[in-house]
């Protein structure tokens, strides 16, 4: 997302492996094992798949909220509170922000996700390098450990496009962000190739809004959409270390028509393609 930490930076404390997630994750497994439960059993009850509760009790995963919602039913109530109690202890996740924790989890448990970006390439499609260059430049700026938490907790939340091929990724991106140039030429080839990689998947849809269009629906900025499992829609927008969730339905409404207002007014999926493949080609 739009700053380098989140979507699309944080302080020092930030790098370190949460204290909390570990603990959480200690937690429900001991709340698990109490109600004789093993993985393989607890999974479906709770409608995650046993690898991610297995990296949720080892502390690898930010839990989701529908994990907490689900559990009364399996654990009970009691546990259940133990559970949310552990829950607020959370205060960071490694190489993410804490003011990004929340989307994050939003965005592991999305049906359907959909990003306009003006600014950066949205985070679930940066190349590695782009990534790098992005970490480079920002201001104050990072240590070398701190770089690399952030590149590796980005390229671990691209799992996502492959890990959840029935949620719907819908991408709207500047053409004047593929013009750009950052990091040089071998960056800007990366960038296009991995654009390339990623529309080709079956549930990523990637559009390009064209230097030139007058009936742009643009002028408010990024802004990212998930729809929950729930089919509640959420909206999100970052600048500048900061960031607002926003759940007020009237809000969201606004911010879902302008998005589809957008796809009408970009390049067709198979246009984009073709861009990026001429623009890989020059």
């Amino acid at each position: 997302m739009a700053a380098d930490q989140g979507a699309g930076g944080a302080g020092a404390g930030e790098t370190e492996l949460s204290d909390s997630l570990k603990t959480f994750g200690v937690v429900l497994k001991a709340l698990r094992d109490e109600a004789r439960l093993t993985q393989e059993q607890f999974a479906p009850l709770v409608k995650y798949s046993v690898a991610y509760i297995a990296k949720i009790e080892q502390g690898k995963r930010f839990p989701p909220k529908g994990l907490l919602d689900r559990s009364e039913a399996v654990l009970g109530g009691p546990a259940s509170r133990v559970l949310l109690a552990a829950a607020k202890s959370l205060m960071r996740k490694k190489g993410l922000a804490s003011w990004f924790r929340q989307w994050a989890a939003i965005e592991e448990e999305a049906i359907s996700l959909y990003a306009y970006e003006c600014s950066v390439i949205p985070g679930l499609l940066q190349p590695e390098p782009y990534m790098r260059a992005l970490f480079d430049r920002r201001l104050p700026p990072l240590t070398e450990e701190q770089l690399e938490d952030r590149v590796a907790a980005r390229l671990d939340r691209q799992r996502l496009l492959l890990e959840r091929p029935n949620t719907s990724f819908s991408f709207i991106i500047e053409q004047a962000l593929l013009e750009r140039g950052l990091g040089g030429v071998e960056v800007t080839d990366a960038l296009l190739e991995n654009l390339l990689i990623k529309g080709c998947l079956r549930n990523v849809e990637i559009q390009v809004m064209p230097l030139y269009q007058e009936d742009h629906s643009g002028s408010k900025g990024s802004m990212y959409l998930a729809e929950t499992d729930e089919n509640r829609w959420v909206g999100y927008v970052e600048a500048h270390d900061a960031s607002m969730l926003i759940t007020d339905p009237k809000a969201v409404s606004a911010m879902l028509q302008r998005y589809g207002k957008m796809r009408s007014q970009a390049l067709s999926r198979q246009a984009s393609m073709s861009l990026l493949e001429q623009m890989r080609g020059a």
